[in-house]
């Protein structure tokens, strides 16, 4: 993980400022944009899914749906709770940012509880791992329960290198994606189902 990037380059941008003025106010966006960013993460909080059917991306579009399971009970910010089992939404994306033979981009739209109306949120994928029947103690786990989420709202990206076999995720949390897995040494990204998905979210503000 990627882990205070931002201001290691926040401090190196007010150094050369003072030599800049072009330089200064490229610097004050790249600040706001962190400052954006930092404000966006402050009403997150951690979460983990299970993916319940194979996320193909050599098989999936950019529009079509897909959805997710809480594997706990998770308390948003905004006093929302949703119960373990409650499904998650959302639809496949597109990525021009990252090369690679193949990408599955991913972004979350909403959460849908198992006895109320549809709720808006916003979700970064902070983490991931594959389908596992056992925890790092060797007891058996529900699908989703397999590791902790250790995310807090001082990790603003995430740029995971090997984070599943052959595959990278990318993701932050000012990103117009949740999260993107992008591979360059296959030619297709699956995730599996019982795959775990670490999740940083928010009810989406209208």
């Amino acid at each position: 993980m990627n882990i205070g990037c931002t201001v290691k380059f926040t401090l190196a941008a007010a150094s050369l400022a003072l030599l800049s003025p072009g330089f200064a106010r490229a610097s004050n966006s790249t600040d706001a944009n962190a400052a954006g960013a930092r404000a966006e993460a402050m009403q997150m909080v951690p979460a983990r899914a299970a993916v319940i059917k194979k996320l193909d991306a050599n098989k999936l579009k950019p529009g079509e749906q897909f959805k997710v399971q809480l594997a706990d009970t998770v308390h948003l910010k905004d006093g929302t709770e949703l119960h373990r089992g409650t499904m998650l939404y959302g639809v496949i994306s597109t990525d021009n940012l990252h090369p690679g033979n193949s990408k599955l981009a991913l972004n979350f739209t909403k959460a849908e509880p198992k006895d109320g109306e549809a709720i808006p949120i916003k979700a970064t994928i902070v983490g991931v791992v594959g389908p596992e029947s056992q925890n790092m103690n060797g007891y058996e786990v529900a699908r989703g329960d397999q590791q902790p989420n250790e995310w807090n709202a001082s990790t603003l990206r995430i740029d995971e290198i090997g984070a599943l076999s052959g595959v990278d995720l990318h993701s932050r949390i000012d990103g117009n994606n949740s999260g993107v897995f992008v591979t360059t040494k296959k030619d297709d990204v699956k995730l599996s189902p019982g795959s775990e998905l670490m999740l940083a979210i928010a009810a989406q503000k209208s």
